[in-house]
């Protein structure tokens, strides 16, 4: 436990908002038991150290007094004293925490039962007729103890796992100013300064390059293990790595609402959204650790009126205080959503809370808007159907006429025909609203854009067979062939579909505001169930609604879009997964899952990582409650034994802890 504390000082840049899930998740688990609340305060400095050499020197002198009591003839007295050296070393702080629990007045928590079982097994052996339990007193308290440390370690792996994205954030920038280059920390420089970026060096602000060129890793935000080349002029995102050249970059948005700030800001709050399983076992442990108390006080009464013995029935008793332990829960199943989260954030794959862990394994409808999502949004010219003159020529007619427009169509125009320069006169360009553009290129009158545009002048325009935005172009009056541009596919775009598939996640709908004819072929290519076309965004909240009224709340209808004008609808889905393809602010507001790359196959990863922390965290409560109360049964029918007891507590919570450690793994 006490590794909580040493992560949480480890990462705080003393700004106030550096803690990176320290406390977080302190608090939460206060609520549920103050279990970790000044756990190991005093031992917070030695961390998981401390805690190893007091098991350590606890069990030496152990042995040692069991020594003593075989090769001496000490009275019960004289024996209880030396025991209880080792019992205090390894159970102080236990024994301090139940006495300020008892204090205030919320005493029902492990180290009260623990406290309670320990002592009753000390001081058991005055009983008339009752064997002296002193070992078996220590022997538990040092096994605890031994459970805590795993469950320490552990934590601290999961949180680790979940901070090595506070690596991300940077301790400096450079700024520059009048030629000189100054060290401030990243929230003294203001929107519109230049910062210089040595190679590296991790980008501290999101801007935009001014001068240099370089290479960028953005691995640690995107998962994404190429590099990316980088040019004046381009914009990059705080948290990448720059790699080779010299950088100087002006600043566009202040280090608060930097690319990295937000990612650390979700990843903070990660915690609070709880699963239902975790609520489920923090109430399970509020109502089940007052029965158990009142059930061994029932234990040791109820014979005892009629006429058993006390000190049999009080053994029992005990026994029943160390089994019914709730530790094994209360640690095992949060640690299990914990190192879910933090092993998807590994995988560029930020999940917003414990809940959405588990909307995200009972998807069973994905829903995905199409241009950014499925296809990469970026229109290129795909073929040139040219009448009457060759293709350059058309390619180069269009791009002069669209010159001065920066709709996406024209500039997948300008980028097919880059000669610009080359002396042709274009004027009086006009713009036809709903149709496309006329101008007048050396003295001809030229008009690109629409059927409508070809049908208002007279141009026998002719059909085409391609999917995509289909550009018409008439000379004079006279029409001159057709330019087609569609959007490129994504590359794993079609492996994500087939993927969702094996996942036994039979429904994939696509949304999109495209015609019909290049939704259908996108639809087609990628194998999917149902596509919609031609959709507002009003549509798509609408049509969302429908699906999710057919699932009746049985299963979850997940939507996938890149969020420009998809917040309405990440936001209505009973889980919202973003492409949060760096700085796509709205997006990552309004989603539940963000992807940090723009692949749609990260979505069939998050749903596996997503089913795999479930089973853990229900393999966890099934053993658990299994094997208490098996040993419980075998306790009251006094079969049991101390070492019994103390692994179906202790030993159980281990194998809990180490099972929810596999959610870490890759």
């Amino acid at each position: 436990m006490s590794d909580i504390h040493g992560h949480h000082h480890e990462h705080h840049h003393g700004d106030g908002n550096g803690s990176y899930m320290g406390h977080e998740h302190h608090h939460e688990h206060h609520n549920e038991h103050h279990h970790h609340e000044h756990h190991h305060h005093h031992e917070e400095e030695g961390g998981v150290k401390g805690t190893i050499v007091k098991i350590a020197v606890a069990a030496v002198l152990l042995v040692a007094a069991r020594l003593v009591e075989e090769f001496t003839s000490l009275s019960q007295w004289q024996l209880l004293l030396v025991y209880l050296v080792p019992y205090f070393i390894v159970g102080w702080e236990t024994l301090h925490e139940a006495a300020e629990g008892l204090a205030r007045g919320e005493a029902l928590d492990e180290h009260f039962l623990m406290s309670i079982a320990t002592l009753g097994a000390l001081t058991i052996g005055f009983l008339p007729g009752a064997e002296p339990q002193l070992a078996e007193a220590v022997f538990v308290m040092l096994f605890y103890q031994v459970g805590e440390l795993f469950e320490g370690i552990a934590e601290g792996k999961s949180r680790r796992s979940i901070a090595h994205l506070t690596a991300l954030r940077p301790d400096i920038a450079h700024l520059v100013q009048e030629g000189k280059v100054e060290d401030v920390r990243p929230e003294k420089v203001v929107v519109g300064d230049i910062i210089q970026v040595r190679p590296g060096e991790r980008i501290p602000l999101d801007g935009t390059v001014t001068e240099g060129d370089s290479s960028l890793d953005t691995a640690a935000l995107t998962g994404e293990s190429l590099p990316r080349g980088i040019h004046p002029g381009e914009e990059v995102f705080s948290g990448c790595i720059n790699l080779s050249g010299v950088l100087h970059i002006k600043v566009s948005k202040p280090f608060g609402a930097s690319t990295v700030m937000k990612i650390l800001d979700l990843v903070e709050h990660a915690a609070a959204g709880k699963s239902q399983s975790e609520r489920f076992i923090t109430r399970f442990a509020r109502i089940y650790t007052p029965a158990v108390v009142v059930a061994a006080l029932l234990l040791v009464l109820i014979p005892v009126f009629l006429g058993e013995s006390l000190a049999v029935w009080g053994y029992r008793a005990l026994l029943f205080l160390v089994v019914s332990c709730p530790c094994a829960l209360v640690i095992s199943v949060p640690l299990a959503f914990f190192g879910g989260i933090g092993g998807a954030s590994r995988k560029g794959i930020l999940v917003k809370g414990g809940n959405w862990l588990e909307v995200l394994a009972r998807t069973g409808t994905v829903v995905f808007d199409k241009t950014g999502t499925l296809t990469q949004g970026v229109f290129e010219v795909t073929a040139v159907h040219p009448e009457k003159i060759d293709g350059q020529e058309l390619l180069h007619l269009a791009a002069h006429v669209e010159r001065y427009s920066a709709h996406p169509i024209a500039v997948s125009l300008k980028n097919a025909y880059p000669g610009e320069q080359d002396g042709c006169l274009v004027s009086q360009v006009e713009d036809l609203a709903g149709q496309g553009v006329r101008a007048q290129v050396n003295g001809q009158t030229v008009c690109v854009g629409n059927t409508r545009l070809m049908d208002s002048i007279g141009a026998a325009w002719l059909p085409c067979e391609k999917s995509g935005t289909i550009v018409h172009v008439a000379i004079d009056g006279l029409y001159a062939g057709h330019i087609v541009i569609s959007d490129r596919i994504k590359d794993d775009a079609a492996q994500a579909i087939e993927g969702l598939r094996k996942a036994g996640i039979q429904h994939t709908v696509m949304l999109t505001g495209d015609n019909e004819q290049t939704a259908r072929s996108v639809a087609e290519t990628l194998g999917l169930n149902e596509f919609h076309a031609g959709l507002l965004p009003a549509d798509k909240v609408h049509l969302l609604e429908k699906l999710v009224r057919k699932e009746k709340g049985r299963r979850a209808v997940a939507f996938v879009g890149d969020g420009i004008n998809d917040a309405p609808v990440l936001a209505r889905a009973d889980l919202g997964i973003a492409m949060g393809g760096l700085g796509q602010d709205a997006a990552i507001e309004a989603a539940d899952v963000v992807l940090m790359d723009d692949r749609p196959s990260k979505i069939v990863t998050a749903i596996r990582l997503a089913r795999r922390t479930l089973r853990i965290a229900r393999e966890n409560t099934v053993f658990a409650i299994g094997v208490k109360l098996a040993v419980l049964v075998l306790a009251l029918l006094g079969l049991a034994s101390m070492a019994m007891a103390v692994f179906a507590d202790v030993g159980v919570t281990v194998l809990a802890v180490l099972n929810s450690m596999r959610c870490l793994r890759k």
